[in-house]
């Protein structure tokens, strides 16, 4: 008789299926990052005020400046700093501060910024002096060179999550952008009710604030065994940067000169000593190795093009509401608020499209729609209503938007953990650097078809004539100085003029943008992180430092999302499956001021 083969029952072979399935939901949640709670959003809300307060303070003083004028009596030169140090010492420093929150501690730096930009915001409020201003203005700018990488690079602390992550990283760009605009605005509202030194003082409940949430709410990363910091590489990058943003500002300001050209021959110059430097240290300031992950390269010069346009063009709105449409300042300030409200809607759709999406496709997308606005500006005349100007340039700013969301989650992801301030400085100097380049070259185009456009009525005085040839301010000048009809014709020929300028400004964004659309759909196109695919596509030798990769340990990559496991240098907050977690704190468990993120726990 043949003895009859065991069968395996369907309620046993479901229950096997059943089981095999959790353990494989299980396995697959202890490798998902931990997401962000409340905590962390709260956390986000509190970094948010410093980074709105330091763009703002770029451009707080517009308004100031007459009242200024009038107390401290400062010299055209002593202005003219006043207005531009705090500028210069913040993309100057940008990228110290930021490798120097990696290697002290980047909630430390922060909250060392935070009572900095205080401490400096008060001496500018109460200062008596030009050259005491002028200091407090550059204390602002160290503060502020502190504040603006910390934050950024602390996002990658608190939202392990990618998508968590770029959505909080698509808030952080809207608020940066939006903080530029705001200035002017709010810094208008202030004078109209209190003495100049407001604009200053409203720093002050932002910061204390950040000083007593912070230590609560932020977690503490540094990079363990990273090395000493190298303060001669520091003071060759603030050598490299600081001669290439003078002259770039002050060929906008006041054209070429050979001084201008030396400058910027020396700031190079530094720069490959501030290079070579780098390559033979054991341990750099800035790892080069970053420029070789795929795309980190090609989505800074992205950015770089980004604010070329934005920052390079938003002169040509300004102008062109006051002295085209004849508003006020601070009227024209509120009214340049409408492109910054197509920022705010940008941002987030764009970061919801590239979790379907490639990356590479949106940013040239954003290119183009860039482009689109700028077509619509080279239809603006002088005769144009509102709604012309401010559709164009809401347009662009919505493209320009979306680019720079992207790119700034794409160069914060691909970065290792260890490295986020790093990268956020590098990053923030070159927006710092394009804005610069755009204001001098575009705003060069429009001056330039100005002085060949124009062509002074007859009857205009020689001396008046000179001032209206030159810019559309001295055209607007002049003409209040002359009899009513011979001022009408100046102020309408320069009004044509300008706007001229503008139009062929225009034209260089479109070939600029459509250009970065090519561009950056052809080299970002294959640039993944490791969250933009499913599970079975993640594993790959390839995978960029700092993301885990999915049906592997972290440990022979010798890094997490968190930082890097002990074969790494970073932190590692979170055990690899089948790694025994004693000493190691749980997946998910919420990070609390007294955990810091480094190879050991320490104390706030």
């Amino acid at each position: 008789m043949t003895p009859t083969r065991p069968t395996t029952s369907a309620p046993g072979a479901a229950e096997a299926a059943a089981s095999a399935k959790t353990a494989a939901s299980t396995e697959a949640a202890k490798r998902a990052p931990a997401r962000a709670g409340r905590r962390e959003w709260t956390a986000l809300g509190v970094l948010l005020l410093p980074l709105l307060l330091v763009n703002m303070d770029v451009s707080v003083l517009y308004f100031a400046v007459p009242f200024i004028s009038r107390e401290l009596a400062p010299t055209a030169t002593e202005q003219l700093w006043i207005l531009d140090i705090y500028g210069f010492v913040l993309a100057g420093l940008l990228l110290t501060m930021g490798v120097l929150g990696d290697r002290i501690g980047r909630r430390k730096l922060l909250l060392t910024g935070a009572t900095a930009f205080g401490a400096a915001s008060l001496l500018a409020a109460y200062a008596t002096s030009p050259a005491m201003l002028i200091a407090a203005r550059a204390a602002l700018g160290l503060g502020g060179a502190t504040l603006m990488p910390s934050t950024l690079a602390l996002i990658r602390n608190l939202f392990h999550d990618a998508k968590q992550r770029a959505t909080a990283i698509s808030i952080w760009s809207a608020v940066a952008v939006s903080g530029v605009a705001a200035g002017p605005v709010l810094s208008g509202l202030l004078l109209e009710h209190f003495w100049w030194g407001s604009v200053f003082l409203m720093n002050l409940p932002a910061m204390l604030l950040l000083l007593c949430l912070g230590p609560f709410l932020i977690p503490e990363f540094k990079t363990p065994g990273a090395g000493r910091f190298d303060w001669p590489s520091s003071l060759l990058s603030l050598a490299a940067v600081l001669p290439v943003i003078y002259a770039v500002k002050e060929f906008a300001a006041e054209g070429y000169d050979p001084a201008y050209v030396i400058s910027a021959v020396v700031g190079v110059v530094f720069a490959w000593l501030f290079l070579y430097r780098q390559r033979t240290l054991a341990h750099p300031m800035l790892d080069l190795a970053l420029f070789r992950r795929p795309g980190f390269g090609a989505a800074l010069g992205a950015n770089l093009v980004a604010m070329f346009v934005m920052v390079g063009f938003a002169i040509f709105t300004t102008q062109y509401l006051q002295s085209v449409l004849g508003m006020s300042p601070l009227r024209a300030a509120l009214w340049s608020l409408v492109p910054s409200l197509a920022v705010g809607v940008a941002a987030p759709v764009c970061v919801q499209l590239a979790r379907r999406i490639n990356r590479a496709y949106l940013m040239a997308a954003g290119f183009v729609l860039a482009a689109v606005g700028f077509a619509v500006l080279t239809r603006v005349e002088a005769g144009t209503p509102l709604w012309g100007i401010l559709t164009g340039a809401g347009i662009y700013a919505m493209g320009v938007a979306s680019v720079m969301t992207l790119v700034t989650d794409l160069v914060v992801g691909t970065a290792p953990p260890e490295q986020a301030g790093a990268a956020s400085g590098l990053l923030e100097c070159v927006q710092e650097f394009g804005g610069a380049l755009g204001m001098a070259l575009l705003g060069s185009v429009g001056t330039a078809v100005y002085r060949r456009e124009y062509s002074a009525p007859s009857g205009v005085p020689a001396r008046a004539a000179d001032a209206a040839g030159e810019t559309l301010s001295g055209a607007v000048a002049a003409s209040g100085r002359l009899p009513g009809a011979l001022g009408d014709r100046v102020l309408v020929t320069a009004r044509d003029a300008f706007t001229h300028g503008m139009q062929t400004a225009a034209l260089a964004g479109i070939a600029l943008t459509l250009t970065a659309a090519a561009l950056t759909a052809w080299k970002l196109r294959t640039v993944r992180l490791p969250d933009d695919e499913p599970p079975s596509e993640q594993v790959s030798d390839e995978s960029p430092v700092g993301e885990p990769t999915a049906g592997k340990g972290t440990a022979d990559k010798g890094t997490t999302d968190r930082g890097t496991t002990d074969k790494g240098t970073g932190a590692d907050e979170r055990p690899t499956a089948g790694r025994p977690t004693a000493g190691r704190p749980t997946a998910g468990r919420p990070t609390g001021p007294g955990h810091t993120e480094a190879a050991t726990p320490q104390k706030a």
